[in-house]
């Protein structure tokens, strides 16, 4: 007993463990598409690639700012600026800080839904959801980088979709997709509501009033009406929604009134975007278009933002709803963006605008000697503890018992997946403490579907192992598909390449001299139409041990 109680003694002298830590070096991000011709004065679509779905934007001055949804990662809503609306740089994130929203808890397909970004009097407004973390909410920022107000609360609204309109009289509105009046008819009947705002005190006043119902002809049984936004031209209000769902039958319609209250008649040549008519089989297809909004330019252009897909096969894609710019024509006082069998233009011309330098680039080296993650970085769900941080010009990231494969926080940053063919590569240092400990690169589309390769151990011994999680039937961290000896602990460099629906996995011990561990693995497994939801994959390093820090 003597014996037990001096090294318990000793024990507490000693302080707990340090916890285990993974060291990455740097982060390297290749997309291999091949890149379509583009001449002067001329740009390509998509103008913002990978996940960046239900695409908002607004002008300010001469500057246009853009944001789109995030769901459960963290930070959410990036924030964009642009003076070309072709060229487009992330300067924040609006949801940056744990205490705004939490996550906790949440599969990766929920949380904060399509936001819309205004601006009036020298403030910047996001309206959002929060889906089963809150409901309607309202920031403002004098700033669009920031900082973000916390949420002011909606709650005498409910459904998804909010978003401003500002009338010439000063007066605003808030518009959302909700629960038609009375039961629905069918399943996927929805409506549009408004009613009046106050900025001063924050909080929606007088009745509120249905504006469209089930969508632009109900007898048809429309369905998901959503993404409401109001915009006056020439004494009419444009009603533009997005109707059909947010898949292949996506599309964008317009309704229009001399009375902001309505009633609001449908276009006759609806819907004014959509690509659901055109053959499936045709190459390189653009597919699920809508969820537009639109903006007028100082020279009186009018352009329009709008999510898309591009499947590498069938309806499969991996790299999420992207956001699209298409130029907008009045025709017979009616916007419209493509008519007929008209294609989804993937190099086409640029805005009037002065051009604000090169589109985003297919490369991207990170070597972590910053100070911060760039906005670009992202985790899952709202971090409640300080597990990662850059030193010595590594991101280090602490390896805590959270599974990517559970609804928890796990150690884990990611970037978007941005081409359907791309690779994805990194440097880990990592000495597992203990059989199951992992630390590496993955290839993750939610908790349920993900690709992990990592520096792990079996048997007392180092190994490089690929583990695969394929829904709810696989254990969380996933099944073992493959792995190899590691001849001796030191840094590995660890690269996952996605070649549409196929995806391989490498290995090196030496600089760049890479090994296969598994080639040709399934990549369908990563896509919206195996794994459900509304995200993309990101390419993330992850870090896990058993022992709690």
């Amino acid at each position: 007993m003597g014996m037990i109680r001096a090294v318990i003694a000793a024990l507490a002298l000693a302080g707990p463990a340090a916890a285990a830590e993974a060291r990455f070096d740097w982060f390297d991000y290749r997309g291999l598409d091949p890149a379509p011709a583009v001449g002067p004065g001329q740009f390509r679509n998509p103008v913002l690639t990978g996940f960046y779905p239900d695409p908002s934007l607004t002008r300010a001055g001469d500057a246009y700012y853009l944001a789109t949804s995030t769901f459960a990662y963290f930070p959410g809503l990036p924030v964009f600026r642009s003076t070309d609306l072709v060229t487009w740089t992330q300067v924040g994130n609006a949801i940056d800080r744990p205490g705004q929203l939490d996550f906790t808890g949440l599969g990766l397909s929920r949380g904060v839904f399509a936001p819309d970004i205004s601006f009036r009097d020298g403030t910047f407004y996001i309206l959002n959801t929060c889906v089963d973390c809150g409901g309607n909410y309202l920031l403002t920022a004098k700033d669009a980088a920031g900082p973000w107000s916390d949420p002011i609360w909606i709650r005498e609204v409910d459904g998804i979709d909010p978003s401003f309109f500002f009338d010439e009289d000063g007066r605003t509105y808030l518009l959302n997709n909700g629960p038609p009046e009375g039961t629905p008819l069918y399943d996927g009947h929805r409506a549009i509501w408004m009613q009046a705002f106050d900025l001063n005190a924050m909080r929606p006043v007088g009745p509120r009033k249905v504006l469209v119902n089930g969508g632009v002809d109900i007898s048809k049984k429309p369905v998901w009406i959503e993404g409401p936004h109001i915009y006056k031209v020439d004494g009419w209000y444009y009603l533009s929604c997005a109707e059909g769902g947010t898949s292949v039958d996506h599309s964008q319609v317009v309704l229009r009134s001399r009375d902001v209250w309505g009633p609001y008649q449908p276009y006759a040549g609806n819907p004014i975007l959509t690509q659901r008519h055109l053959p499936a089989d045709r190459p390189d297809p653009i597919t699920s278009a809508g969820h537009a909004d639109l903006v007028q330019t100082p020279t009186g252009e009018w352009w329009a933002t709008f999510l898309a897909t591009r499947p590498y096969t069938g309806d499969f894609y991996n790299t999420g709803r992207e956001t699209f710019l298409l130029p907008v024509t009045w025709k017979d006082g009616w916007p419209v963006m493509l008519e007929g069998n008209a294609e989804i233009p993937k190099v086409l011309a640029r805005p009037g605008l002065p051009p604000a330098g090169a589109q985003r680039p297919d490369a991207v080296r990170e070597e972590f000697d910053g100070r911060a993650l760039g906005p670009e970085w992202m985790t899952l769900r709202t971090p409640r503890s300080v597990w990662h941080r850059l030193e010595g010009g590594a991101l280090r990231l602490t390896a805590r018992p959270v599974p990517l494969g559970s609804l928890g926080q796990p150690s884990y940053f990611g970037r978007r997946q941005q081409h359907l063919s791309a690779s994805a590569a990194t440097r880990v240092a990592f000495t597992p403490a203990r059989d199951g400990d992992r630390a590496g690169l993955a290839a993750l589309q939610s908790e349920g579907f993900f690709y992990l390769l990592s520096v792990s151990r079996e048997g007392g011994r180092p190994v490089v192992k690929l583990e695969r999680r394929a829904g709810d039937k696989d254990p969380a961290h996933g099944v073992a598909l493959a792995s190899a000896p590691l001849p001796r602990s030191g840094p590995v460099e660890l690269k996952i390449t996605a070649r549409g629906g196929r995806y391989d996995f490498a290995y090196a011990v030496e600089p760049g001299r890479y090994r296969t561990l598994l080639a040709d693995a399934d990549g369908t497994v990563l896509s919206t139409k195996t794994a459900g939801g509304f995200v993309g994959v990101t390419f993330g390093l992850y870090a896990y041990s058993e022992e709690t820090p």
